[in-house]
């Protein structure tokens, strides 16, 4: 395994791989400068010309900038999860970490307390955040408190939805199979929850959203000593029950729906 970079305070970081997301460049201070004010609206010291009393008032800067960097960084930092490129039980450091994205440590830094709360790092003082090492006992905890969540919506959804509304579904499902195909485990995590977050929705209740969205991407999450980029075969094969899920709710059998979202999560990769 390669070794990326050392920082500052020591701690030496594995180096992420090519095709992690990138991070758009941020502008230097003058761009910033130059982009402040709207055609003809600079500030006559700006123009060049004479300035006397009045005191010209900048257009502020939009306050989501760094919020935006924050969230592309997270995502980021997800994506490399995902895909096996922040490894379990590994150290990595925020400016080791911002050094690679090409931005300052600090969204890294709190991208990383993010991913903390949601069980993803732990925080290791003065050296930086560790990825969480998960076994194959967490991942079949998680299967079965999604199953006791989501199972019971499912077969609600399937008395009350109308047919057509599940078949308009049908290309969700469908991009999860052509991320499949692609073997990128990180294109795939992203379409598969895509389409469950999409059908519980139809449920109506956000908070029920949210918590299967947790537990779903924790679901994702690499395991220690397995592999880091599953089969394709199996990828795909976990797709494909995507399809046969909503054929099932099209035709109201709740047995098939039920047997199906119990072995979609007990299988999930």
């Amino acid at each position: 395994m390669k070794q990326g970079a050392q920082d500052a305070a020591g701690t030496r970081s594995p180096e992420i791989r090519p095709g992690a997301a990138r991070v758009p460049s941020q502008p230097r201070a003058q761009d910033v400068r130059r982009e402040r004010y709207e055609p003809g609206e600079a500030p006559a010291d700006v123009r060049g010309e004479h300035v006397h009393a009045e005191q010209p008032l900048p257009r502020p800067r939009p306050a989501v900038q760094r919020s935006s960097v924050r969230g592309q960084i997270l995502d980021a930092l997800r994506t490399a999860l995902v895909a096996g490129e922040l490894e379990p039980g590994a150290v990595y450091s925020a400016p080791a970490l911002g050094e690679r994205f090409g931005v300052s440590a600090t969204p890294v830094r709190e991208a990383m307390q993010q991913l903390a709360q949601e069980g993803a790092v732990a925080v290791v003082p003065n050296r930086g955040f560790r990825v969480v090492e998960r076994g194959a006992r967490e991942l079949a905890e998680l299967a079965e408190v999604r199953a006791l969540i989501e199972v019971p919506v499912m077969l609600r959804l399937a008395r009350t939805v109308p047919a057509e509304r599940w078949a308009e579904l049908r290309p969700l499902a469908e991009d999860t199979v052509r991320a499949a195909s692609s073997g990128c485990r990180a294109a795939y995590a992203e379409a598969d929850r895509a389409f469950h977050r999409t059908v519980l929705s139809l449920a109506g209740n956000e908070q029920l959203v949210q918590v299967a969205e947790d537990l779903h991407r924790r679901a994702q999450w690499p395991l220690v000593g397995g592999p880091v980029r599953p089969a394709r075969a199996d990828l795909v094969a976990d797709a494909a029950e995507h399809l046969a899920l909503l054929e099932a709710l099209v035709a109201r059998d709740l047995d098939v729906v039920q047997a199906l979202v119990r072995e979609h999560f007990a299988g999930a990769v």
